[in-house]
């Protein structure tokens, strides 16, 4: 697609994007806030227009994943005309956590 997939976010990675920013704004500083931010959206960006940049997982069908940071991942799956953000996975918690 030339202008990229249309990115749909569930209510899960939602929920895990507001958890995100509660903790940012309770500890990190308004830089390194917006330096985040910047960071996804671009990463949000480029899932858009190459979605089969990223690996699939090896135990979720159809679900591929992006590493953002050593402490989040991108967890999302292509549809026809939409990109699916599934999850925005905190990679501290318990593998067994993940609900995609």
């Amino acid at each position: 697609m030339k202008n990229g997939y249309k990115i749909v976010w569930t209510n899960l990675a939602l929920s895990n994007l507001d958890n995100i920013i509660e903790y940012l704004t309770n500890n990190w500083t308004e830089t390194e806030i917006s330096k985040f931010f910047r960071k996804i959206d671009r990463r949000i960006s480029l899932i858009s227009q190459r979605p089969l940049l990223y690996p699939l997982t090896s135990n979720r069908e159809n679900v591929r994943r992006s590493v953002l940071s050593s402490q989040i991942t991108i967890y999302y799956r292509i549809n026809k005309q939409s990109v699916e953000i599934l999850t925005l996975f905190d990679n501290r918690q318990n593998p067994s956590k993940l609900a995609v």
